[in-house]
């Protein structure tokens, strides 16, 4: 399958809520906006979108009507520190604090109003029993 775009829909109880909190915390901009339905895109890479949706739209099916559940949404950031500051300044809520993974990652996790976990992430190197479970190919071309 090609994909033209792929991005996560969040479906919630509050729109309004919910894209008020990426466009202020994320620094996301709004660019279709209804009642029903936001797309989000990012002021600062237009790959970067998110949608979201009343769970209780008609186009949902009606046994998969309702709000998101066990989704994590992984944001790769050049400066997960200064991020890190960001989100401690506006009070959201902190469920893993900043720290170092020896599978490679420099991180922290917070979550949106729907209960959403937003997974904030540097790349870092891996530890060497780490290094061995990447492919050859991203260990050559990481």
């Amino acid at each position: 399958m090609r994909c033209a775009q792929y991005y996560p829909v969040i479906q919630t109880s509050d729109v309004t809520g919910t894209t008020s909190f990426y466009v202020e915390n994320f620094r996301f901009k709004v660019v279709f906006d209804s009642d029903w339905y936001c797309h989000l895109q990012s002021k600062e890479d237009d790959s970067v979108n998110i949608a979201v949706l009343s769970g209780t739209h008609h186009t949902i099916p009606p046994e998969a009507r309702g709000t998101v559940s066990g989704l994590i949404l992984n944001f790769e950031v050049e400066d997960v520190d200064s991020e890190y500051e960001c989100a401690q300044s506006a009070n959201l809520p902190i469920l893993l604090a900043l720290r170092d993974e020896p599978f490679g990652q420099r991180h922290f996790i917070t979550r949106d109003p729907n209960g959403v976990l937003i997974d904030v992430i540097k790349p870092i190197p891996p530890s060497p029993e780490f290094t061995a479970q990447y492919s050859d190919e991203t260990r050559h071309h990481g």
